[in-house]
């Protein structure tokens, strides 16, 4: 017994002594390649602080540190060897950073910087290393504050199960979007109660507990999908349970601090139902990692470190050198310029009046403004723009914060939402529709966005045009452009209308936006 303990000792001791250099040398390496974007990391930090949607991501990095350490006794069984391969994976993540700084696309900043640690340990440590980090690696993913895209789909799925649940119950529903009335009260659902909290929350918890508790890989992606089902429908339960509950009880229960905390009980019931339902399919067996038999037998061995050594130099290099251009750039713009809206010229019988409404988009960070009411033959649109010279962080034309209306707004609501297709300058284009309610208004919403004479809502054809104009040393001058009138009943009429103005009053309004462009 002794003299095999000898022998494993004496086999493990050469790769024991490239990695006495390989671990520390790696972590220093994620340190400095963490300080270089400090500006993405800090930003990162700055969401977990202020979102409780988020604040798990403190627990992400020692999660994952933690899997790794745990698994050391196997990984000293490999040699650590540099692959210059990752090399191109990480310039290539370096462009994809540098593009999402120009575009202002922050969550792409902050997942090329994630992924580089990845590469990083793979361009050091070589492939086989990486891979047998591959899951504490890749559930640094989670660390990155993403999903509020999926607010809006997720809130129309809980309006939705929770109106046929009570109507399937018996209860009669009036609805108009996320807002709907039955006979005890009215209720909305906003974005707390979308889900996504819980969805992200589940789908962590579920990666992690499908990686600890099983090793094959179709009972892991089984117990995971199993992690994002669960959740969207628990919500749905949740929030007809809620006015359920508030609906028997007289509007006494299920309102304010209980509103949330049934919320979080019922969630975590349903998870820990999850989590048990998935112990009866548990796979204990430990997968070992096979030893790297063409390890060469020196315990510290200088020829085995240089590689390293130079690896990560090379790795910083590539690493370092997309902050640097994205600063020069910026410090290369030109100074800030007052731009000016003059407002549309009046034409074919439209005349300036006084405001159609209160109602005004939230669109924050923009260089300039306009509002601007026209009247024909008695009936008013409203003309707004908002127009973006230089886009940066939060002063970004596409913002998950420029709404039409705020959530729980004092006077307006926002009923619908959806794609419309209008003739602009004679060409069949694809804008949105949103019609926008109170107590003494309703009002029919046309908008768009405007690129140097281009229209679209596509946010992603927006996003990368102002990163390529960035990238060529242009402004990439970008509006949105909204035009309003009161409707009633289909809002066939307003339609002609908007339509008609926009026929008279489109050449004037892009007279306006290319003026300022370019003057």
């Amino acid at each position: 017994m002794q003299a095999r303990d000898q022998q494993s000792a004496a086999t493990l001791s050469p790769m024991m002594g490239d990695w006495r250099f390989a671990a520390p040398w790696t972590i220093a390496l994620l340190v400095v390649v963490t300080a270089i974007y400090w500006e993405t990391a800090a930003s990162t930090v700055a969401i977990w602080l202020r979102s409780e949607t988020f604040t798990h991501g403190f627990l992400i990095i020692p999660i994952s540190a933690y899997l790794i350490w745990s698994n050391r006794g196997q990984l000293a069984l490999l040699a650590p060897r540099a692959d210059w391969r990752a090399a191109i994976v990480l310039l290539g993540l370096g462009l994809l950073w540098l593009l999402s700084y120009y575009a202002g696309v922050l969550v792409l900043q902050q997942l090329s910087l994630v992924a580089m640690w990845g590469v990083i340990v793979w361009m050091v440590l070589g492939w086989t290393v990486a891979w047998a980090m591959a899951f504490p690696l890749a559930f640094l993913i989670f660390a990155v504050p993403m999903g509020e895209e999926l607010i809006p789909p997720m809130m129309d799925f809980t309006a939705d199960f929770t109106v046929a649940a009570l109507q399937l119950t018996g209860i009669p529903v009036y609805r108009e979007g996320t807002f709907f009335e039955i006979p005890s009260g009215q209720w909305s659902v906003v974005e707390g109660c979308s889900g996504v909290r819980y969805l992200i929350a589940a789908v962590s918890l579920g990666c992690l507990y499908a990686y600890l508790t099983y090793r094959s890989l179709s009972r892991r992606l089984l117990f995971i999908a199993a992690s994002v089902i669960v959740p969207i429908v628990a919500n749905g339960m949740r929030a007809y349970m809620i006015v359920m509950i508030a609906h028997l009880s007289d509007m006494k229960l299920a309102l304010g601090v209980d509103h949330f905390i049934y919320g979080w009980v019922f969630f975590g019931l349903v998870m820990l139902l999850l989590f048990w339902l998935g112990s009866f399919w548990r796979e204990d067996d430990v997968e070992p990692i096979k030893q790297d038999d063409t390890a060469s037998h020196v315990p510290v061995r200088p020829s085995a470190t240089k590689p390293l050594l130079t690896m990560g130099v090379i790795g910083l290099v590539v690493a370092g050198v997309w902050p640097l251009i994205a600063q020069i750039t910026v410090a290369a713009r030109s100074a800030p310029v007052d731009i000016v809206l003059n407002s549309p010229a009046a034409v074919s019988a439209w005349q300036p009046a006084e405001a159609l409404s209160t109602w005004r988009p939230r669109y924050l960070g923009m260089d300039v403004e306009l509002e601007q009411t026209y009247q024909r033959e008695g009936r008013a649109v409203s003309l707004y723009l908002g127009y973006y010279h230089e886009q940066r962080q939060d002063s970004e034309l596409i913002n998950s914060q420029n709404i039409l209306v705020e959530q729980k707004h004092p006077v307006w609501r926002q009923v619908a939402d959806a794609p419309l297709e209008i003739t602009l300058d004679g060409q069949r284009v694809a804008i949105r529709q949103a019609k926008l309610r109170s107590n003494g208004q309703d009002l029919l919403v046309w908008y768009w966005y405007w690129m140097d004479g281009t229209y679209t809502v596509d946010h992603l054809a927006v996003k990368l045009r102002d990163a390529i104009a960035k990238l060529l040393g242009r402004p990439g001058d970008s509006a949105v452009v909204m035009v309003a009138t009161e409707y009633q009943d289909a809002g066939e009429s307003a339609q002609l209308l908007l339509q008609r103005y926009i026929d008279d009053m489109l050449p004037s309004i892009e007279t306006t936006l290319t003026q300022a462009a370019h003057d």
